[in-house]
């Protein structure tokens, strides 16, 4: 391919692309873009993303195509694309789907139609003890109480799993989005928010029901989020990044949807109030240490949860986390402007 001057991406050997953000398709190639590459820096006029195995399998998990990816760069890279990169997005991509976790009866089972990568993943030592019963060569069965333990050390030995085990539908909480907000302001989602909701629940089925939306700052996520629990229809727990952000959740709900302000509680360092729709803050379920901590994480079985929400999932304290890995049977959004962390622990959120 032939120097692109007026071309917008660099696509650079170290997997990262630089994006000129001040082209016209800037829109469109956004939108593909970021389904495949984490956001890093964001300067007035050109950004950086990084393209990471981690990205690669969450573009695949969301239906992105590796035509899509190359499309993209065939159309809108200045230079040569090094054959390694391409080779890389390859490979990602074809490990996704490769593994698939489904359920029968109590027990999960760990199926890959090619027994040479079950043999390759048992293999390591770390994965050793999540076998309960080889059944044959393509299908172990694996210990359900691991569930989320399991998928993250897979991701870390490089096998991304496709989990089809299912969901607990939780206590039912039918409530409807208004068309008006309480002020009379006519209420309705933007096309975008539709469709993020839409590949959220998935028609209800197990393909759906865990993820994170990544979107900037001011873009609704909030809004999705609460929509994403009107379409479950069932009592929700949600957890923030402060009582402030709870309480301004609390004060969305109730403006936009048919949920009762009794049905609404607040679990902050303020109140501890449990109803079928419950806004915590990480603070007061992380702070503490010992029984108190317990006490507080216990919030996580306090009632049937049909859909926990994470705002701000990138900030989700330690404590937290560990829980989170064994609540796979609920259904999980993460909600965040970046999965960027401290801590480096942007591979366990919400696995």
């Amino acid at each position: 391919m032939a120097y692109q001057p007026n071309n917008p991406l660099m696509i650079q050997s170290d997997m990262s692309v630089l994006f000129e953000v001040d082209h016209p398709d800037a829109a469109t190639i956004r939108h593909v873009l970021s389904d495949f590459a984490e956001l890093e820096k964001s300067p007035e006029h050109v950004h950086t993303y990084r393209i990471t195995p981690l990205s690669l399998w969450n573009a695949a998990a969301s239906g992105r195509t590796l035509e899509q990816i190359l499309d993209l760069f065939e159309q809108y890279s200045k230079f040569d694309i090094a054959p390694n990169v391409i080779q890389e997005i390859r490979d990602q991509f074809d490990r996704f789907g490769l593994l698939t976790l489904t359920r029968e009866g109590d027990r999960l089972i760990l199926v890959s139609q090619d027994p040479s990568i079950l043999r390759k993943v048992f293999r390591f030592k770390s994965m050793k003890p999540y076998v309960a019963e080889w059944i044959d060569e393509v299908h172990v069965a694996v210990t359900a109480s691991n569930r989320g333990r399991l998928k993250q050390d897979l991701i870390k030995i490089g096998y991304p799993v496709q989990d089809l085990a299912g969901y607990t539908e939780g206590s039912p909480l039918p409530f409807q989005l208004r068309e008006s907000c309480l002020s009379g302001e006519p209420f309705a989602l933007r096309t975008y928010q539709t469709v993020a909701v839409d590949s959220f629940y998935a028609g209800g089925s197990s393909r759906g029901g865990s993820g994170v939306l990544v979107l900037p700052c001011g873009a609704g996520k909030t809004v999705i989020g609460i929509a994403a629990a009107a379409k479950i229809g069932a009592e929700t727990l949600i957890l923030t990044s402060s009582v402030t952000a709870a309480r301004q959740w609390i004060a969305e709900i109730l403006d936009k949807t048919t949920v009762r302000e009794d049905q609404i509680g607040e679990y902050s360092g303020a109140q501890k109030v449990i109803r079928p729709i419950t806004v915590a803050t990480y603070q007061i379920v992380s702070r503490n240490s010992g029984k108190a901590v317990q006490d507080h994480l216990n919030l996580f079985n306090e009632r049937n949860w049909g859909l926990i929400i994470y705002d701000e999932v990138h900030l989700l304290p330690a404590p937290v986390f560990r829980v989170t890995a064994d609540i796979q049977a609920r259904r999980r959004l993460g909600l965040t402007a970046t999965l960027i962390r401290e801590d480096g622990l942007e591979s366990d959120v919400l696995h």
